[in-house]
């Protein structure tokens, strides 16, 4: 695709003058409507559409895929098995893939920064979007020190010669660079590194499917072993917590509530919509991404992991009771070294560290564009929605990074307990965000209903709607709540547990009570909800003239 820099900016000049004034805009049905935005209200939005197709669909990937599929996922094997393992991603994945529904009709037909924040703003309630908002960016700002942290112990799988504080320097001044510059070398740093990961776990599919097939030093062809109750006793479907079917059933939940935290996708790519090129045909293409990613990526790594090892492998548990570092304690490494294959270890160390760097970069930019998002629609102060000449809003970067200075914690140890403290209080915020998505959505379908305007006429129109967003919504909302059942469990009792595990869940609501009393912010009527009519004749203006360009310059 021809794309032309200077296009975007006589865009954003013709916009910048307009933006005063009330303009006649579509409102998406043939019919024209007047667009009664204030425009003290909103700011502009500075940011380039410099991502191109090929950049949102590997970003997706990155903030999707971090250690947990390559590494911690043996802890969860352990609890549930190979069987209840495989089952409960795939079953997550659906709840996934109808969280892409919700959130890719959206987007397409509104391809705005920071979306899925804004549209809580404007299709429900301001104080939800304000919660949409505080909350997203608390969640994807504290995941960045945890994965500088986890660089860290990553590169101990080799040396534990290079300094701490040298690491956390290094991976902060990258995060620096590749997201201070504009979008452009964000993407193409993104592409590259998420490249990576997909290398990575193709290439363990492939190992898995070989080996088991007699591809290995030993030429033992194990095949289904650690599938066979009677080969591995407890499996497929192993006992936790207690005997029996109860222990089954705690097995397959402990596994439900790890893929409930692992599996992602369509936020990362809803959230570079306002920085794509050609949205309305890139971000469709991107969406529809999800489906592979998340049946080939999950599905088939989760089977990998259960087949490759057993559940109740001695060699696995003690490198999860000691805590191995770096890829000591995955699954397939283990597996390597019981196949004494060589080499192969260090090759999957250096890919899952170039994954964790990939998942930290993807944070920066999310968290940065979700503060970009809160400052446009005036929920935090201006300064964080200027933006360089690049498009990069250099201020909400800058505040990003400043959390993950946080990282420095791990040159104390006590102090490196309170960083997991911090992580372990926002792990409920994906759940929240997700369930936040799909009342988005199911508002948004009935405000499209109660106006007229027909599905038909988007750009996109998702399937099985609005089943999707009630059985997305109803889903997250019960994992939600059921994601810290073991403290309630006898014997199993810990106050700070209990914390960690539903303390976002009672602040959300006092966040937006707190909204709610201070701003006065009305609950948005169905008949009048507005549709960005503005930024969405802005994107369409944008398009009509890349159009042109391109027929030009061919």
């Amino acid at each position: 695709m021809v794309h032309n820099e200077k296009l975007d900016n006589r865009i954003v000049e013709k916009a910048e003058t307009s933006r005063d004034d009330r303009s006649i805009i579509s409102s998406g049905n043939g019919e024209f409507q007047e667009d009664t935005t204030s425009a003290d209200a909103l700011q502009f939005d500075h940011t380039q559409r410099n991502l191109k197709n090929r950049h949102i669909q590997l970003i997706g990937i990155g903030g999707t895929i971090g250690t947990v599929l390559f590494v911690q996922i043996g802890a969860t094997l352990s609890k549930g098995g190979p069987g209840s393992l495989f089952i409960a991603f795939s079953l997550w994945c659906t709840i996934i893939l109808a969280i892409t529904n919700c959130v890719s009709e959206m987007v397409t037909w509104i391809p705005i920064s920071s979306p899925f924040v804004r549209f809580a703003d404007r299709f429900v309630d301001p104080a939800l979007g304000f919660c949409a908002g505080i909350n997203f960016f608390l969640f994807q700002a504290m995941l960045v020190p945890f994965e500088v942290v986890a660089f860290n112990v990553v590169l101990k799988f080799w040396t534990d010669k290079i300094p701490t504080a040298a690491v956390i320097v290094f991976v902060l001044f990258m995060y620096c660079v590749l997201n201070f510059f504009a979008v452009k070398y964000y993407g193409e740093s993104e592409f590259w590194l998420a490249l990576g990961k997909t290398i990575l776990i193709i290439g363990l599919i492939i190992f898995t499917f070989v080996t088991m097939c007699g591809g290995n030093p030993q030429h033992d062809a194990y095949g289904f072993r650690n599938w066979n109750p009677a080969r591995v006793d407890g499996t497929p479907f192993a006992e936790y917590l207690y005997e029996g079917k109860l222990g089954q059933f705690v097995g397959f939940l402990a596994c439900l509530i790890q893929a409930a935290y692992t599996i992602a996708g369509p936020e990362y790519v809803a959230m570079t919509a306002g920085e794509s090129q050609n949205p309305r045909r890139t971000m469709p293409l991107a969406f529809n991404g999800v489906l592979y990613r998340l049946t080939f990526f999950f599905v088939f790594g989760t089977f990998c992991v259960g087949t490759i090892v057993a559940y109740n492998d001695k060699d696995l548990l003690n490198a999860i009771s000691n805590a191995h570092p770096g890829a000591g304690s995955s699954p397939y490494v283990i597996a390597m070294v019981h196949m004494h294959i060589p080499i192969l270890p260090h090759i999957v160390n250096a890919l899952v560290l170039t994954a964790i760097f990939s998942a930290g970069n993807s944070y920066v930019f999310c968290a940065s564009r979700t503060l970009l998002g809160l400052s446009l629609e005036g929920k935090a102060p201006k300064i964080f929605s200027k933006c360089t000449k690049g498009g990069v809003p250099v201020y909400s970067v800058a505040l990003t990074l400043a959390v993950g200075l946080l990282a420095f914690l791990q040159l104390s140890n006590n102090a490196a307990v309170v960083l997991q403290w911090i992580i372990n209080l926002v792990t409920a915020s994906q759940l929240l965000n997700f369930s936040i998505i799909a009342f988005s959505y199911i508002r948004f379908y009935n405000a499209l209903k109660a106006q007229g305007i027909s599905r038909d006429t988007l750009p996109y129109k998702a399937r099985l709607q609005p089943f999707s967003a009630y059985y997305a919504l109803v889903a997250t909302l019960i994992m939600t709540f059921v994601s810290g059942y073991s403290v309630f469990l006898p014997g199993h009792w810990a106050v700070p547990d209990f914390f960690f595990s539903y303390t976002m869940v009672g602040v959300l609501p006092l966040l937006f009570v707190y909204y709610k009393l201070r701003h006065r912010s009305q609950w948005q009527r169905l008949e009048t909800v507005s549709f960005f009519e503005k930024e969405r004749a802005q994107v369409d203006r944008y398009e009509r003239e890349l159009k042109d360009e391109v027929a030009t310059s061919s």
